[in-house]
């Protein structure tokens, strides 16, 4: 469509260009209607040219805020800094974001801005509704947990993500470590406020942040031990890499060795004991039966508010709650049909304590049982690689690889996860997958779990997004859970259509991962709007779902201590999935699955809404061109 109106923008340099040349020739009234189009597009994309520029110039100015989240994209710009995570720099980022919505408002002009360029718009301006709302609850927030937290996060990065290529990058990143105590230490205070206020995740948050902190800081140089800390062990290898590349003398080898020494020892040392001290007597004041966020102070409106950011919709938790127990029932009935197939003589629940209890489901717990779940997940993954040009018009460019999560922050029966490579492609895209209990890591359910992490799920959208040239840039970094949640569990099935599950044990598997997420429609709004206590959401999560028992629990802490965020990925699968119902019904055999994953891939993540417009837009597009 774009080409086309460029085309007849630019009809009277180009000869030939014009369509309706030979027409307004002869027809005066023609001549000037098409006078006034061209006027009109020239106008519009004069427009969107112009905006497009500005939410480029606005990313960088955002994206300048955030040293971690350039580390992400594979920048080095202030390479040696830390994000602020003080109170003060969370108003002013929101106050800049004000500033850039009133400018947006004032000086650009929607209807004069072509369809792409509105999506822009829109997504610029929910972000900032989104984050003026989320300013009254900041008390409410938890600030460490088991889950989520700069006191794992940023070691993580350190190790992973910052890489070192000369003695400069090493310096950045012994000044980084610095730069965490400092964070640290204003977050510290920032849960000290809440914890005052009466907000304090529940008492087995506490117990793992605990059990984090232990595995950062037990060993060397910390304590007199064979064993090193990771982030020492860390600083050793990237120095002794330098040195074997010859990109370090060994005086200089001599120095940042040192230096990291002192940073983890004056620096790293102090701020993470503060933390270890603080938990330590707080504990007693935290709930040892779990329950919702819904009973502190403005808890329920809090909670509202988390939907609203997971799934992007005004759905109410009693809607969500009933949206669950529709999905269980339904994919209840799924689940037998597959029990009656492979002719197993019991119920459904003796169906899952057979596929709970016996050893062909599961793995050795050993390291070469822990390979062999990697290896066989890549070969999975390779097989769905080679089906996805079927399937998609847009492949990404950066590479996949399955990974173990490191020992300091592996959870026994933890979700498995996904870390983006860098938009470049030169870091490749990672699955990450907890294998500390084997147990919790089911054969039949692997599969289903390696399309939602990596292809054609997380890694595929994701990747995407990153590498798109169509939308500005800050589209492409852009992180709305319903979306790329909801995308990854529709791929799940989307997999079956690909040819996967062969075995049906497998396809069940898949059943079981969708009805996870079904149940968590169920576990969730319960926790958090109904006062289920943690037992309650394990009991149903256990008759509902063969998921090992270890998984459960560790699942439904997740979900005490982030709200609402487990409801995105069934809401935004049913959305795609009537969205590609109402455009296969629109089109008929105009309908082409690799173009209609083209149209929700190619926009980057988007709130549902914004989503629903970009496809019906295309239907509409498709169904007025003319003929072939």
């Amino acid at each position: 469509m774009r080409k086309s109106l460029l085309c007849i923008a630019i009809a009277s340099m180009l000869a030939g260009c014009n369509p309706s040349s030979d027409i307004s020739k002869n027809n005066p009234a023609s001549a000037e209607l098409a006078a006034s189009q061209q006027a009109a597009n020239v106008k519009t994309s004069s427009a969107s040219e112009r905006l497009n520029q500005w939410f480029e110039e606005k990313f960088e100015q955002q994206l300048q805020q955030s040293p971690i989240q350039m580390t992400f994209m594979g920048r080095k710009d202030k390479y040696d800094q830390i994000d602020e995570v003080t109170l003060a720099a969370e108003e002013q980022q929101l106050a800049w974001l004000a500033a850039t919505v009133a400018e947006l408002t004032a000086n650009f002009a929607y209807d004069e801005l072509d369809l792409e360029t509105q999506t822009s718009y829109d997504v610029w301006l929910y972000q900032y509704e989104l984050a003026k709302e989320g300013a009254t609850f900041r008390q409410n927030r938890y600030v460490f947990t088991q889950m989520q937290g700069i006191h794992a996060l940023l070691p993580q990065i350190l190790i992973n993500f910052h890489k070192v290529d000369n003695a400069d990058d090493m310096q950045a990143y012994v000044t980084r470590i610095e730069g965490i105590s400092n964070a640290l230490t204003d977050l510290l205070r920032r849960a000290q406020h809440n914890a005052a206020q009466g907000v304090r995740p529940p008492r087995f948050a506490y117990e793992g942040v605990l059990a984090q902190l232990n595995n950062l800081l037990t060993g060397a140089p910390l304590i007199d031990a064979e064993q090193d800390i990771p982030l020492w062990a860390d600083t050793k290898a990237k120095i002794s890499s330098l040195i074997a590349a010859d990109k370090l003398s060994d005086e200089q080898a001599r120095q940042l060795t040192q230096a990291a020494k002192l940073a983890l020892q004056q620096h790293f040392q102090p701020a993470y004991s503060a933390l270890k001290l603080w938990l330590q007597d707080d504990i007693a004041n935290t709930d040892a039966v779990a329950t919702g966020v819904g009973k502190h102070i403005n808890g329920k409106a809090y909670y509202d508010y988390q939907l609203k950011v997971s799934t992007t919709t005004d759905l109410t938790a009693e809607q969500i709650h009933q949206m669950g127990l529709d999905e269980v029932a339904r994919l209840t009935a799924e689940m037998i049909a597959i029990k009656d197939q492979v002719g197993f003589p019991g119920d459904l629940k003796a169906f899952f304590d057979f596929i709970k209890a016996d050893d062909q489901f599961y793995y050795p717990d050993t390291d070469a049982g822990r390979q062999a779940y990697l290896d066989d997940s890549s070969q999975y993954l390779a097989f769905i690689d080679s089906r996805l040009p079927d399937f998609f018009r847009t492949l990404p460019k950066a590479g996949l690889v399955v990974k173990r999560v490191e020992p300091f922050r592996e959870q026994p029966g933890a979700a498995q996860h996904y870390f983006p490579g860098t938009p470049d492609g030169s870091r490749p895209g990672v699955y990450y997958a907890h294998l500390s209990d084997m147990r919790s890591m089911p054969k039949n359910e692997m599969e289903a779990i390696a399309y939602h992490e990596g292809s054609p799920g997380h890694h595929m959208q994701i990747s995407i997004a990153q590498e798109l040239t169509s939308v500005p840039t800050f589209r492409t970094q852009a992180r709305f859970t319903v979306y790329s949640e909801g995308w990854a569990l529709y791929s799940e099935l989307l997999a079956k259509e690909m040819g996967a599950y062969q075995n049906p044990y497998s396809d069940f598997g898949r059943l079981i991962t969708e009805m996870w997420r079904a149940v968590r429609l169920v576990v969730d709004t319960g926790l958090h709007s109904k006062d289920w206590t943690e037992q309650q959401a394990i009991d149903y999560f256990l008759q509902k779902t063969p998921i090992a028992e270890g998984a459960v629990l560790s699942e439904v802490r997740r979900y005490l201590v982030i709200p609402g965020q487990a409801t995105a990925y069934k809401i935004g699968m049913m959305k795609i999935q009537q969205l590609r119902q109402f455009a296969e019904q629109e089109l008929g055999d105009k309908f082409d699955i690799r173009d209609f994953h083209d149209t929700i891939l190619t926009g980057g993540a988007l709130p549902l809404s914004v989503l629903e417009r970009r496809v019906q837009n295309w239907v509409n597009q498709l169904k007025t061109a003319p003929a072939a």
